[in-house]
């Protein structure tokens, strides 16, 4: 798989009939390894590593409801309260990081209410702050640590 721009982790791939499969700590089963779940693995590891988000905190592929049809997140870091904190969209890294799929993401997070917003395709990472009632958003240099969002 390709080398991302996300600190490396131990992982586990194994060979199935035709897939490569990578275990999944979260789900707690091995899950077939596309370019998407790669990056997606590395984002998990990275907010539990590095950035303090509890791993019990951590929900992939989280359904939600858009224009009446059921969509799923990429990951969703959930707050001690179980709000959502932080919304992942994660694309595999062939996939550009365009305007269309910030307008996406901020589209799902409408309906999820996340105040932080992260794009990543794990080799470009783009993160916010939303502030819904002010309706802006800032850019953010980095994914603040779990200990400064939660206080």
């Amino acid at each position: 798989m390709q080398e991302l721009n996300l600190p490396p982790f131990e992982y586990k791939v194994t060979k199935s009939s035709e897939n490569l499969l990578i275990w999944d700590v979260l789900r707690r089963k091995q899950v077939v390894l596309t370019p998407e779940e790669w990056v997606r693995q590395h984002v998990v590891h990275y907010l539990m590593n590095h950035r303090g988000y509890p791993k019990g905190l951590l929900s992939l592929e989280r359904g939600h409801r858009y224009n009446q049809r059921q969509k799923r997140t990429d990951l969703c870091a959930l707050g001690p309260d179980g709000q959502p904190l932080l919304l992942v969209e994660c694309k595999a890294p062939s996939v550009a990081i365009t305007a269309t799929v910030a307008m996406q993401a901020a589209t799902y997070n409408q309906t999820i209410g996340a105040p932080l917003l992260l794009l990543t395709n794990g080799l470009q990472h783009f993160c916010w702050r939303v502030d819904f009632e002010q309706r802006t958003n800032e850019r953010l240099l980095e994914v603040p640590a779990y200990g400064e969002v939660v206080i």
